[in-house]
């Protein structure tokens, strides 16, 4: 069973973004994997309709963040330490799909790999390997 609820991470979302967790829902949670969907503005299009670098970086990391809490529950110190990124193909339509999956949950860090696609897209336009160094626990 996960520990954070897509439910609750979008409130946290909302909450600790102020209107921007809006742009951002989370579809799925379960234990080590977690589903976002972002439904793209002009905000998010670089010239000729792509869907922008910074957007598809932006949108694996904060599903890496929500994978993590499927396993510690909510916790916001978890930050990134590291974010790589390759660009397969043009990300060109309406709404993205991130999908994130746990590699390996340590003590200190946890390594979550991301595949991001346009929705009903067969081939990811961009995967990830995002990796969050986790808080201490006193």
């Amino acid at each position: 069973m996960t520990k954070f609820t897509a439910e609750e991470a979008n409130t946290f979302l909302e909450a600790a973004f102020k209107g921007r967790g809006r742009q951002n829902q989370v579809i799925l949670m379960e234990p080590g994997r977690a589903i976002m969907r972002l439904e793209a503005d002009e905000t998010h299009l670089r010239p000729g309709g792509y869907i922008s670098g910074p957007t598809q970086m932006s949108l694996a990391d904060s599903v890496a963040y929500m994978v993590i809490m499927t396993q510690t529950g909510l916790e916001p110190m978890t930050v990134t330490s590291n974010l790589n990124i390759n660009f397969l193909r043009p990300c060109i339509g309406a709404v993205v799909v991130a999908e994130g999956r746990m590699m390996k949950m340590g003590q200190a860090l946890a390594v979550i790999d991301v595949d991001i696609r346009i929705e009903g897209a067969e081939k990811p336009s961009s995967h990830a390997i995002v990796t969050y160094a986790l808080p201490r626990k006193a």
